[in-house]
């Protein structure tokens, strides 16, 4: 049974403390990996990868042997959703690995070494000439749901944060491209009314209108207070 949006809010909270509580860097992001076995359902297996040039990939983080394979046979192969589609396309999803023709090497290997059938990717942070992508995998096809999908994209913005945060990059705030800040904000905001993602979209937008700001700048100043601006009211809600 799926949850209502209070107790997934509840668990985003959780999640993004848990990130930081973390002694150091490869605590963080095997933390992050784990996280997301362990909260979105249909995730049997998944990975941090940074991706340099579209040519090589480091795996700082894996749950797994199936997404530690994943992000090897990638480098290996020179083809997969993290060498090429991320960098244009902020998530990559892929329903069935064994009739996907995308990436028809990768994809056959993969299902041949581990049995994995659906791939969903997520570009975490932009970075000159890196990606930071995170990816869940399942050994059922068609495994990942909307609702699965949308808390992979929030529980991937708290962990955009906490990995840059982890791997020390100079300036890491201009590599997350909007869609991770208003994530992470849209995710404050459901913590604190008990609301759901489309609400809280909602009434950053609103906000965003009132202020005559752009979205990005109210969701950044979310993240930076904690604090919803002045002005909210029942009726936003």
């Amino acid at each position: 049974m799926k949850e209502h949006s209070g107790e997934i809010s509840e668990r985003m909270a959780a999640a993004a403390r848990q990130l930081q509580d973390q002694d150091g860097p490869e605590a963080t992001v095997t933390a992050a990996v784990e996280m997301l076995v362990r909260n979105v359902d249909g995730c049997d297996s998944a990975s941090i990868a940074l991706v340099y040039g579209k040519r090589r990939v480091e795996t700082p983080a894996a749950s797994d042997d199936l997404a530690a394979t994943a992000d090897r046979l990638q480098a290996e192969l020179g083809q997969g959703p993290a060498l090429d589609t991320l960098w244009e396309e902020e998530t990559v999803d892929v329903p069935d690995l064994a009739h996907d023709q995308r990436w028809p090497e990768w994809g056959s290997r993969l299902v041949e070494s581990t049995g994995a059938r659906s791939v969903l990717t997520f570009r975490l942070f932009t970075m000159q000439n890196m990606i930071g992508a995170l990816s869940m995998y399942s050994t059922q096809p068609d495994a990942f749901d909307a609702d699965d999908k949308a808390e992979g994209l929030a529980l991937a913005a708290h962990i955009a944060i906490a990995v840059l945060a982890a791997q020390q990059l100079d300036h890491y705030e201009t590599a997350l491209d909007s869609r991770t800040i208003i994530a992470q904000a849209c995710g404050i905001v459901m913590e604190r009314f008990e609301i759901d993602a489309t609400a809280a979209f909602a009434l950053l937008t609103r906000l965003s209108s009132a202020q005559q700001l752009k979205l990005r700048e109210v969701a950044t100043e979310v993240i930076r207070t904690r604090v919803i601006p002045t002005g909210t009211t029942d009726r936003d809600r």
